[in-house]
Parts: C-alpha cells; sequence; structure tokens
C-alpha cells in the first residue's frame, strides 16, 4: 500500500474476501473510495468509467479479461453491464480464488434472481471513510464490533471518558465520510465539492439509471427526505414536500436508494407487540449531503434543535452501517415506533436469531434516566436476557442506569 494511502476497515475483510472467492464485487456510494482501496490488491485495472477503455472493453470483454495479470479490478462496471457476463463465463470456467474485483458506484440489478453475479460475485459493502479510519484505528478493536459479538453487556472500555461536545460531532458529520471533503479540502473546499457532489448525482448519475428523470423534481424530493432524515415520515409528507405525484416519487425513492445515496431502515417487528409502525426509517447515507443537499452550515444545525438531532443520528448510524456492512453475517438493522408514537428506539439490532442491542442517540451532554425511557420500556417488556440497550449522548461522561442501559459518548463508537 502506498505512503499516503489511509488504511479502511474494508482492506481486511477485502483480502480475506480475494483468499475465499474467484470474484468479489465492492459496491457503494460514489466517490467513498472503493476504487482506490480495491486498487491495493490488484495487479491490472480497467476503468470503465473512462469511455475510450469502456467501448474498447466492450467490444471484447471476455478476451481483454484473459490477457490481464490477475486479481483484474473491473471499475464501475455498470458502464459496460456485459462486463459482469464475461466475468461470469471466467469465473464459471475457471473458480480458481481471487481472480477478480469489480467495483460499482449503484445497487442495479444486483437484488435480481437473474443477475449474472449470483452465485460467482460476493458482495462487500463499502461507506464513506468512518472516524475509527480517520483515526487511524481500524488495527484496534473495535467497541461496536465486541457488543455485537456478545462480549459484556455493552460496557465501554475503561474509564472511557470522551473530551468531545456537541459542536465537535457536528463538525465530524457535516465534514463527511467522502475522503475528498474529509481529508483533503478546507471548509470552503468542502462546501463546493458537495455541493458539485449533488448537482451530478441529480443529473449525470440518475439520468444514468433512469433517462429522462428531472432532476429539478429529483433535487426537490431528495430535499424533502435530507429535512426528514434520521426520521418516520408518511410518504405522502414527502410527495408533498417535493410538489410532485406518488408514483414520481415513488420511482425517484427507488432510484436514489439504488443511487446509495439514501437508506431506508425497515421497522423491527415481533408479535409481542401491537399496533407497531411498519413504515421505513430514512437516512442520508452521509451526513455530509445535510450541506451538499441544504446548504446548511455548523453554526445553522446548532441553532435548530429538530436539525441537531437529525444531523447528530444520521452521522451516529453512518459509523454504525458501515461497520456492520463488514461484518462475515452482518447483523440486521432495524427501527422500532409504536403507531401512537408513545416508543420510539433508532436502532434495533438483530445479532442471530435470538439477540437484540437497542440503542437511541441523544443530543445532550448531561444523560439522565428520563433519557433511555423508551430503552427500559423495552428492557421491561423484553426481559434483559438477550437485550443489550445503550444510549448514545453528546456528553463526556460514561455510566450506566439501575435498569441496565449504558449511557456512553458517542465517541466510544472510535475510541
Amino acid at each position: 500500500m502506498g505512503p499516503s494511502y489511509l488504511p479502511r476497515a474494508a482492506d481486511r475483510v477485502l483480502g480475506e474476501m480475494l483468499q475465499d472467492h474467484a470474484a468479489v464485487l465492492v459496491v457503494g456510494p460514489r466517490a467513498t473510495g472503493k476504487t482506490t482501496s480495491a486498487e491495493q490488491h490488484a495487479r491490472s485495472v480497467i476503468r470503465l468509467g473512462d469511455k475510450p477503455v469502456a467501448d474498447a472493453f466492450g467490444a471484447g470483454p471476455s478476451s481483454i479479461l484473459s490477457e490481464r495479470d490477475e486479481p483484474i479490478l473491473v471499475d464501475e462496471w455498470q458502464e459496460v453491464p456485459e462486463s459482469l457476463q464475461a466475468i461470469k463465463i471466467a469465473v464459471d470456467s475457471n473458480p480458481a480464488r481471487g481472480r477478480f474485483i469489480v467495483t460499482g458506484s449503484v445497487r442495479a440489478d444486483i437484488d435480481s434472481p437473474t443477475w449474472p453475479g449470483t452465485g460467482r460475485l460476493v458482495r462487500l459493502p463499502m461507506y464513506g471513510l468512518t472516524e475509527r479510519e480517520i483515526e487511524g484505528r481500524v488495527a484496534e478493536p473495535s467497541w461496536l464490533g465486541g457488543v455485537l459479538a456478545g462480549a459484556s453487556s455493552g460496557d465501554p472500555p475503561p474509564g472511557h471518558r470522551s473530551a468531545l461536545g456537541v459542536r465537535d460531532y457536528v463538525r465530524r458529520a457535516l465534514r463527511s465520510g467522502f475522503p475528498e471533503p474529509a481529508l483533503l479540502t478546507g471548509e470552503r473546499g468542502r462546501a463546493r465539492w458537495l455541493s458539485s457532489y449533488v448537482d451530478q448525482l441529480v443529473t449525470r448519475d440518475a439520468q444514468s439509471l433512469s433517462p429522462r428523470r428531472d432532476p429539478h423534481r429529483l433535487r426537490a424530493y431528495l430535499t424533502a427526505v435530507a429535512l426528514n432524515s434520521a426520521g418516520v415520515v408518511d410518504d405522502t409528507t414527502l410527495w408533498n414536500a417535493a410538489s410532485i405525484a406518488k408514483d414520481t416519487a415513488r420511482a425517484y425513492d427507488t432510484l436514489l436508494g439504488n443511487l446509495l445515496v439514501i437508506d431506508r431502515l425497515p421497522a423491527w417487528t415481533s408479535n409481542r407487540f401491537k399496533r407497531l409502525t411498519l413504515g421505513p426509517k430514512r437516512y442520508l447515507v452521509d451526513p455530509g449531503l445535510f450541506g451538499g443537499v441544504l446548504g446548511v452550515t455548523e453554526n445553522d444545525v446548532l441553532s435548530d434543535g429538530d436539525l441537531l438531532g437529525r444531523v447528530i443520528e444520521t452521522f451516529v448510524v453512518a459509523q454504525i452501517r458501515a461497520e456492520i456492512a463488514l461484518m462475515a453475517a452482518p447483523p440486521r438493522m432495524h427501527h422500532l415506533r409504536m403507531a401512537e408514537g408513545h416508543h420510539e428506539i433508532d436502532l434495533v439490532i438483530e445479532v442471530g436469531p435470538r439477540r437484540l442491542v437497542a440503542i437511541e442517540v441523544k443530543a445532550t451532554a448531561t444523560p439522565d434516566p428520563g433519557d433511555a425511557r423508551h430503552l427500559r420500556w423495552f428492557r421491561r417488556e423484553l426481559g434483559a436476557e438477550h437485550l443489550t440497550t445503550i444510549l448514545l449522548h453528546t456528553g463526556t461522561e460514561t455510566t450506566t442506569f439501575d435498569d441496565g442501559t449504558v449511557a456512553t459518548p458517542i465517541s466510544t463508537l472510535w475510541s
């Protein structure tokens, strides 16, 4: 790996997967560093985002693949969809380990039963930089990984105390996890980069998947989603906010999901509870997009309590989503909300068939048991034997409430 390369948590996982599989598909939002990381493991690269290269490759992909040193990185596969069929044929004829790495910035037809990659390409989701990666701690044990593996009851590292406050978390959230604005630009350059990213997203990227979509209406819908990120919102509210028809809104929602810009967290359900909300919770995949879509600044967020809560929760979920995605058997992430709104929990993570980890995120410096009332209710209803409850907050201290809920600073996720 080059001296300027920032090690990613995905590096170890990708290396392991290439030892176990013939072809690996690395998929994630555009500009999150997939290609840079994949290059560290490849001996040759085919960049299909370069039109002359794509045109030449499309004329004879199988023969070109046979001429390259392996592992071969096929970058931006969606620019030449026929590339997947060529990789399928190559893997079927020779299933040796570590032959291909394929990267892409769209979900496209990955979930289709007739997709050429089924049974040949093993998927590795990769999101933007996490704080663990930015701080160079990917080689250290992960607190979240330990919690999900069942180590302790969610206790943070001994003596953990955070030096960060709410402004620090907002600053880190708006910095984004896209490597370029996070690492290489100042505040002014970051704002321009994120604004440009959104412009390209609603024009070129969207058109490549769904031609003839109106970029102005798509931006309006993305704006509505951003304003409601980390919230359970009725679909009609989003349609009306964007001033678009129901069918158009549904198409835009699918399109933005396929572009890996928004994530829909499904509702957790159980026959032990009545009147649970079944609607999803939508998130911007990267919290820096609050700036790119809405143009908000650090001070804007800190002067609006509702927006502050959304930014902080979106930031926390981005950290957790990226880490969980790299696990061999990723736990399933949900939210919980009673239909009347009496109880809601930000994250309910299913770990195997029996264990649950419930997480609430609060923008408060002085958490008290009242902030964990929904977690306390959940423990009371389910029992604590197979349930871990955690309150992540913007304060500095760690404490354990009487019901067993651990209240710890958000920075515990990467400390």
